[in-house]
This record gives structure tokens, C-alpha cells and sequence, in this order.
């Protein structure tokens, strides 16, 4: 009975060990995403899926009416839209 008791605590301990490994790295992968520029971020994001076109291409109110379609689609925080947005702008 005593064995078993240990095996769930070391059983449980491992769980408690891993779940909290996995938050840690859902937090560092965050950060790495919100320290890429809008232009790594559309490079990233767009091309993968598609040929993107040159920022100069469309007006700025067409950029922010395509990403903000795009986001969904891209699976895009607010926050790596807004950074892609940004950078489309200031190329245009």
C-alpha cells in the first residue's frame, strides 16, 4: 500500500512539474512573438500562405480593411496585427 501511495505522489509531482514547464514556455514564445517587428511578422505570416504583394500596392485604409480580414484567417493577436499594420503603412 505504501509503494503505491509513493508512485502517485512521484506520479503527481511529474504532472505538477510538466504543467507548470508548459506555462513557462507558452510565456517565453510570447515574448518572442511581441519582440518581432511588423516586418518579421509579415514575412512570417503573409508569405507563408500566399505571394504578398508590395506594401506600396494599396492605400493604408485597404491595409488595415486586409489585415484585419487576414487576422482570422492567420490566426494574428491584436497585438502582431497591429505591428504588421504598422509596417505596411510606413512602407506605402
Amino acid at each position: 500500500m505504501k509503494i503505491i501511495l509513493k508512485y502517485k505522489i512521484i506520479a503527481i509531482s511529474a504532472i505538477f512539474v510538466l504543467f507548470a514547464i508548459s506555462i513557462l514556455n507558452s510565456c517565453k514564445s510570447t515574448n518572442v512573438v511581441t519582440s518581432k517587428s511588423g516586418a518579421e511578422l509579415w514575412g512570417e505570416n503573409c508569405i507563408r500562405c500566399h505571394n504578398a504583394p508590395s506594401p506600396s500596392i494599396y492605400s493604408d485604409e485597404q491595409w488595415d480593411a486586409a489585415v484585419q480580414h487576414m487576422r482570422y484567417k492567420a490566426n494574428l493577436t491584436d497585438t502582431e496585427a497591429n505591428k504588421i499594420v504598422a509596417f505596411l503603412k510606413s512602407a506605402n
